[in-house]
C-alpha cells in the first residue's frame, strides 16, 4: 500500500506542463514536492498565492508565505501574492486546470464530503465548495479506509456534501479509480495491493475490466 508520500507522488504524475494547479489542505499539499522534471507547473493556494513551490528546508522558512493549510512554503521566481477575492476570482472564473483535495467519503457518483463531521468543531467549509463548483478536473487524495477499517468509497455519502457529482479521479492507499457511470472503475492498484483487497475495501459499485496495472511511481 502506499503512504500519504506515495499518494502525492501518483497524483503528480497527472500534471500537465502549463497548468494551474490548487492543491487542497492535507496530503494534496505534498503533491508540490514531486513535480516532475520538465514540467513548468504554477501552484495556487486559495488564500492568496500563485506559483507555489515545495516545502522549505529546515530553518529556511518564512512565516509571511503559508498556504491554506497555514504550513510554511516556498514561493518560486516570479510568483505572486494577493488578496483572497482576487483568488476566489481565478477559481470561479475557471482559470485552475486540476484541483485536488483530501476527503472523507466519495460516493461512486461522484459526490464528495470533505468539510464537516456532524458533532465536531470545524472553523468553516474554507474554499472547497468553491473549487468543486468551478472545476472540471477534480482529483481526490484520500485513505480507502478510515482508522475502523471502514470504506470512505461508498454508495452514498453519509457526511454533508461538498459537492455533487463532480469527482473525476481518485487515488488512495490502495488504488486510482475514476467515477464512471454512476461506479468507481479501478484503473491502477497501487504496489503489492490485490483486486480483491480492493474489492473488499470498496463499498460502493466497483467495476473491473480486465487486467489491472499496478502503479509506476
Amino acid at each position: 500500500m502506499l503512504d500519504k508520500i506515495g499518494i502525492a507522488k501518483r497524483i503528480a504524475q497527472e500534471l500537465n506542463d502549463g497548468w494551474y494547479v490548487n492543491l487542497g489542505i492535507g496530503i494534496p499539499t505534498l503533491v508540490a514536492n514531486y513535480v516532475p522534471k520538465g514540467l513548468n507547473v504554477e501552484f495556487q493556494s486559495e488564500n492568496g498565492i500563485l506559483g507555489m513551490g515545495a516545502f522549505p528546508y529546515e530553518g529556511e522558512e518564512d512565516a509571511d508565505y503559508i498556504n491554506a493549510g497555514k504550513q510554511t512554503v516556498t514561493i518560486l521566481p516570479g510568483g505572486s501574492i494577493f488578496d483572497s477575492a482576487t483568488s476566489f476570482a481565478m477559481i470561479r472564473g475557471q482559470h485552475i486546470q486540476m484541483t485536488v483535495l483530501g476527503a472523507m467519503e466519495v460516493a461512486e457518483n461522484g459526490d464528495i464530503a470533505n468539510w464537516k463531521i456532524p458533532g465536531k468543531m470545524v472553523k468553516g467549509m474554507g474554499g472547497a465548495m468553491d473549487l468543486v463548483a468551478s472545476a472540471d478536473n477534480i482529483i481526490v487524495a484520500m485513505m480507502h479506509t478510515n482508522k475502523r477499517g471502514k470504506s470512505k468509497l461508498l454508495k452514498r455519502c453519509s457526511l454533508p456534501l461538498t459537492g455533487v457529482a463532480c469527482v473525476r479521479r481518485i487515488v488512495t492507499n490502495m488504488a486510482v479509480l475514476d467515477i464512471k457511470d454512476g461506479a468507481f472503475v479501478l484503473v491502477e492498484r497501487a504496489p503489492g495491493v490485490s483486486v480483491e483487497e480492493i474489492q473488499n475495501a470498496t463499498e460502493g459499485k466497483l467495476v473491473v475490466e480486465g487486467e489491472v496495472p499496478e502503479m509506476k511511481l
